[in-house]
């Protein structure tokens, strides 16, 4: 009668150990454990996962201990005569070790799916394993600390914070962000605390896709807290432009409209009120071309701009300028610090900017 292969994989490649471990079958996995030819280490066809992957990354503790007993010990962590009879011990019961650390097709350990999910007693169980690297990146550059910080898991940050031996300043390669630039662009304020405690964290390193900064990731998403804290760094440069066009955190926020970023970044001598983008546009022509008319109003009244002598006869009630963008702009109060010219019936330039109203 032939024997049944207990390794053997079905769909993807997934053997029944790896079915029981990714849905947490803790006792299946127990008795399956006992079998003296189950290779425990065996990975998926489809990811190249591995049954303690699976069980790290779904949350299932008690099967994570299970793989992480005493039964399955590294070879290379043992002296040299009881490795020996290690692997002698291996080829009588079929049992291989499991490694803790093994990657997956896409370059990601257990550590970084529990990470990622936001497991927090598995990362702990993880973490006081010599033989696991708290920095491993997968192949798009994320490490276990990007993963945690991206989906605001912040225990789990203050855990791997811990680790001396984590670096801070890796970049992903997909759009090549530090930890500080996920956590301020995704708006999670407290990691950005706790990331900021750390003197070995370089605050200004912009991004890879348009070199904005993790100040200009706040201000155009319009994370104030956050832009409040990056502003409290001495080492902090606030008037950094973007690689890609050009413009500068204050700029960013002008764009959208961000009343409260703007007041804080005016509050810098630092940060120049009027710094201009590759194609020339300002933080004032930006704000009014997108119809943010307070923003308007704090910026001319950082840099008023007296272009011509105040126009005597009386302005009308409002101004209405509506712009290429459909954005209506109210700007009754600057009336005489704009400077004008009538072309056409139907067409004003403002600033060097046409608007059609």
């Amino acid at each position: 009668m032939k024997r049944w292969d207990i390794n053997q994989g079905g769909s993807a490649g997934m053997t029944p150990l790896i079915w029981a471990a990714r849905y947490g079958h803790e006792e299946v996995v127990r008795l399956l454990l006992r079998e003296k030819h189950i290779q425990p280490d065996r990975q998926d066809t489809n990811d190249g996962r591995t049954a303690l992957s699976w069980a790290a990354g779904d949350g299932h503790e008690g099967v994570v201990r299970l793989f992480l007993g005493s039964q399955f010990v590294d070879p290379g962590s043992i002296g040299r005569r009881w490795r020996k009879a290690s692997q002698v011990a291996g080829l009588l019961f079929g049992r291989r070790y499991v490694n803790p650390d093994s990657s997956s097709k896409s370059g990601r350990t257990p550590l970084s799916w529990t990470a990622g999910n936001g497991h927090e007693g598995i990362v702990k169980r993880l973490l006081r394993r010599k033989d696991v690297n708290p920095d491993s990146s997968s192949k798009y550059g994320e490490t276990p600390l990007s993963w945690a910080v991206g989906n605001g898991h912040e225990e789990i940050v203050k855990l791997l914070l811990e680790r001396k031996d984590v670096n801070l300043d890796i970049l992903g390669t997909t759009y090549g962000r530090t930890p500080l630039s996920l956590a301020a662009g995704r708006g999670h304020e407290g990691i950005v605390k706790l990331l900021l405690e750390r003197e070995d964290l370089n605050p200004d390193i912009p991004d890879t896709k348009n070199g904005r900064t993790p100040l200009s990731l706040a201000a155009v998403r319009g994370h104030e807290g956050i832009v409040k804290l990056l502003l409290e760094q001495e080492d902090l440069n606030p008037d950094i432009p973007d690689t890609k066009y050009g413009r500068t955190p204050l700029s960013l926020a002008a764009l959208r409209g961000h009343e409260g970023i703007v007041k804080l970044l005016l509050g810098r001598k630092d940060v120049n009120p009027n710094s201009s983008g590759k194609s020339g546009e300002t933080p004032l022509t930006l704000s009014a071309e997108n119809g943010h008319d307070r923003v308007v109003e704090l910026l001319h009244a950082r840099h008023p701009r007296r272009i011509r002598p105040p126009d005597p006869r009386p302005p009308p009630p409002e101004l209405m300028i509506l712009s290429h963008r459909n954005h209506r702009l109210s700007i009754p109060a600057v009336w005489d610090e704009w400077r004008f010219v009538r072309a056409g019936p139907r067409c004003l330039f403002v600033l060097g900017f046409q608007f059609f109203f």
